[in-house]
């Protein structure tokens, strides 16, 4: 081991001839940096190390950098400070090597894509998420390099760009996600979630938009008249029976049981099937439904007797037509829990028919029951038989005498 005294001079006689003959290399020590290095290769090439020992006693080398590339005073500053990571007990060799290991969330985002593909019902809205908000943020930061101060400023800043709530809840909820895989699959870089903990942004989507009696029969005749022959079904049947419109596209006449009147919906939202029960007039209606040969789905697109890929352009034509531009297809859905709300049906059992999984979600109709509810307390308070408003009766004064 060559012991020297570091300094321009000694840097200026590095040369191929000080490596021994046979030799690839040759490494000089530093006589007052502990540990401080330079390794001079049989080429010429020359660099500066910096050796320590870490808390298992094992001796490490991290290269600083070469010789002429950093100054020899910087050598020794950065020899210094992993000198002090290694006495306080950390391994800056192996922080190096995990840094090099460690993604980039560019890197990792298609494994995290491949997965959730195998399970998800609708991996596209995923890759949507993350291609148009979280990539453009995050896709060249090291998985190690993502704070949560960071991560809190993006959504804030997506905020600020007017993207609604419910968007700003998506993309953090599918950031959060793949970065939560990321820790049980032992991607390098990660010690924990940086997105746990950041408040989440009040949501209030509930759009209360619900069709009156004189609006829906205004619909009926506009999809009467409808181009789309199959629209009058699809959003009477939407009306009727309260479902999502996904799940009507992709019935099958074999998911029903017209004789119990009920309709076994094989995937709903939640991932679990349910069952919808059929009114009389949703049974006229589906009485009514042409069929097609080999085709098993209930309201095909007559062309391809494949389900509807979109009805969207049928639909603004109809609701346009009936004079309801605001009107949205899911809120037909809404309409039947209205409806059945105003009949004096209970929340739990509209939620049941609805298929919610969360009672929480049923409670934005309550307040479509109000004449029920005003009908109780009335019948209540007559019960009573007590009138609380009616003034007292004075008794009157003793004559005097």
């Amino acid at each position: 081991m060559a012991v020297v005294r570091m300094d321009a001079a000694f840097l200026n006689t590095l040369c191929p001839a000080l490596v021994p003959q046979g030799k690839k290399k040759v490494n000089y020590y530093s006589d007052r940096d502990t540990g401080l290095m330079i390794e001079l290769s049989a080429n010429g090439r020359a660099a500066y190390y910096q050796r320590f020992t870490n808390e298992h006693g094992r001796l490490r080398a991290i290269r600083l950098g070469a010789v002429g590339e950093i100054t020899l005073d910087q050598a020794r500053k950065q020899g210094a400070k992993i000198r002090g990571r290694a006495s306080l007990g950390e391994d800056p060799a192996e922080t190096k090597r995990e840094k090099r290991a460690t993604p980039t969330y560019g890197e990792y985002a298609p494994r995290y894509l491949a997965h959730t593909a195998t399970y998800q019902r609708s991996p596209d809205t995923t890759e949507q998420y993350m291609r148009k908000h979280i990539l453009p943020r995050w896709q060249k930061v090291l998985l190690s390099d993502i704070r949560q101060e960071d991560a809190a400023l993006w959504l804030g800043e997506m905020a600020q760009k007017g993207f609604a709530p419910a968007t700003i809840e998506r993309a953090r909820v599918v950031f959060s996600h793949s970065l939560k895989l990321a820790l049980q699959w032992g991607v390098p870089g990660l010690t924990k979630n940086p997105v746990v903990g950041i408040p989440r942004q009040p949501l209030n989507n509930a759009r209360e938009r619900y069709l009156t009696t004189e609006e829906a029969q205004r619909l009926r005749q506009a999809v009467e008249q409808s181009r789309n022959k199959q629209l009058k079904y699809i959003v009477g049947l939407l009306i009727q029976c309260g479902c999502r419109v996904s799940e009507l596209l992709q019935a099958e006449w074999s998911h029903f049981d017209l004789d119990r009147r009920l309709w076994r919906v094989a995937q709903s939202k939640s991932g679990k099937a349910r069952f919808v029960p059929l009114s009389q007039g949703a049974l006229d209606l589906i009485a009514e439904l042409p069929r097609y040969k080999g085709c098993p789905y209930l309201i095909p697109n007559p062309a391809t007797l494949k389900p509807w890929v979109g009805i969207f352009m049928s639909w603004d034509t109809a609701r346009k037509q009936a004079g309801l531009p605001d009107l949205r297809i899911h809120d037909l859905r809404h309409s039947a829990a209205s409806f059945m709300a105003a009949a004096g049906i209970d929340l739990y059992t509209i939620g049941k028919v609805l298929g919610h999984a969360n009672y929480k979600t049923t409670t934005r109709y309550a307040h479509l029951a109000n004449d029920q509810l005003i009908a109780a307390v009335e019948a209540g308070a007559a019960k009573l038989g007590v009138d609380w408003a009616a003034k007292p009766v004075k008794e009157e004064e003793p004559a005097a005498p």
